[in-house]
């Protein structure tokens, strides 16, 4: 029968918070002498007596056998419990099993820190701080190599046959190779479903991006499921279109906006950001292709002078800015205004700010999944202005798109 609250009050009425919460306080000692009763309680139904009590004649041939000591990690700290034995070391405890040293939902804490980014030492600390419990680098790498299963699981599963808009996108990392640094590419694949809903279909580490990686991830994402991309939001990787065709013939292809714009602003100084952006908004923010074309010749009458790289990448990857003018107001904005997967990027980045470089790519794959899968949690509701764009989808599109 459980405690009443009445009888707790009697226990800790007049204590410091030390003596109840504190290394050798009272929830700790009702903590180890629980678990220890427990562990008693199982030893009397394995060997059918009670302890001290004589041995009935029609049991086996096994009694007890003393106790061994164990420690144990919780929210309480660190405990140490004594565990009962039998002679013929056929006692299985189940409440604490054997070579368990920490109690449930320990790992989920550690897991969830590691998820939010906090580095080593970070978690370390913070266990120490709020639990008073001393744990090694080690243990923390160890328990959260569990989750490279769950990344494989998920990295293969089966996704859906046709994803309205895939955006494809790839971040820089430092990696410990060989005992060198290196730079690497994790490859993102975002989905928005038929529902409107982001999804992340996978992730690849490779040592550059490239469209020939790309290649084998489009043809990843075909094996797993996936018969048709109505449109491919991409950057302007050498390439990218090419590898796209090749597995998804029909998919529309459109450069990424913001790729483009922030591309274009890495030759401006500080001064002239502004002024650039708002005259390369003129340009994307039209109504037609032939008005973009007249911004694109009016931008670069006014800065072609003082930066003539800009106009020179516009004019360059033309073919695959305008394709978004083909296509009504509704699916045109959910095509260029990619908080989609500029969100995605800030979830990335939020989690491994701490991370300076990693010790190889199952660490990196262990944070990024471990930070999308939180992230992927807010993910409830439709990106905006999807109803409307759906049913230009339906129009569109035709048989391509059903729902």
């Amino acid at each position: 029968m459980p405690f009443t609250k009445e009888e707790l009050i009697s226990v800790v009425e007049g204590k410091s918070k030390e003596e109840i919460l504190g290394k050798g306080g009272i929830l700790k000692t009702f903590v180890k002498n629980l678990v220890e009763a427990a562990l008693e309680a199982e030893m009397k139904q394995h060997l059918g007596y009670e302890k001290n009590a004589d041995k009935p004649k029609n049991t086996k041939d096994n009694a007890r056998n003393g106790h061994s000591a164990k420690n144990i990690l919780g929210e309480f700290g660190k405990a140490q419990i004594a565990v009962p034995r039998d002679r013929n070391s056929e006692f299985e405890p189940q409440i604490i099993e054997k070579h368990q040293t920490r109690f449930e939902g320990f790992d989920d804490k550690i897991i969830a820190m590691y998820a939010r980014g906090m580095s080593t030492r970070d978690i370390q600390a913070h266990i120490e701080e709020i639990y008073g419990a001393k744990i090694s680098p080690t243990l923390i790498s160890n328990v959260t190599d569990d989750v490279i299963d769950a990344v494989k699981e998920w990295q293969s599963r089966p996704l859906d046959d046709v994803y309205p808009i895939v955006y494809l996108d790839a971040i820089v990392v430092k990696v410990v190779e060989n005992k060198k640094v290196i730079k690497k590419a994790v490859n993102i694949a975002l989905g928005i479903n038929k529902e409107g809903i982001k999804e992340v279909l996978g992730l690849w580490i490779c040592n550059n991006e490239g469209a020939k990686f790309w290649l084998q991830v489009l043809t990843e994402l075909k094996n797993r499921g996936v018969k048709d991309i109505l449109i491919a939001c991409i950057d302007g990787l050498t390439g990218f279109p090419e590898a796209i065709e090749a597995v998804y013939p029909e998919t529309q292809i459109q450069l990424c906006i913001v790729h483009m714009v922030r591309n274009s602003l890495r030759y401006v100084p500080w001064k002239d950001k502004k002024k650039v952006a708002a005259s390369l908004r003129e340009i994307y923010a039209s109504s037609t292709a032939e008005e973009a074309r007249v911004r694109l010749q009016e931008f670069c009458t006014e800065w072609d002078h003082k930066y003539p790289s800009i106009g020179m990448i516009w004019e360059r990857h033309w073919e695959n800015v305008i394709p978004m003018f083909n296509y009504p107001a509704d699916i045109r904005k959910v095509m260029y205004t990619t908080n989609a997967i500029e969100s995605v990027n800030m979830s990335i980045r939020k989690v491994i700010k701490n991370k300076r470089l990693f010790p190889n790519d199952d660490a990196v794959l262990k944070i990024l999944y471990l930070g999308l899968n939180n992230a992927s949690k807010k993910w409830t509701k439709p990106i905006r202005n999807w109803s409307l764009a759906m049913s230009r989808f339906a129009i569109e599109f035709g048989d391509r798109f059903t729902f």
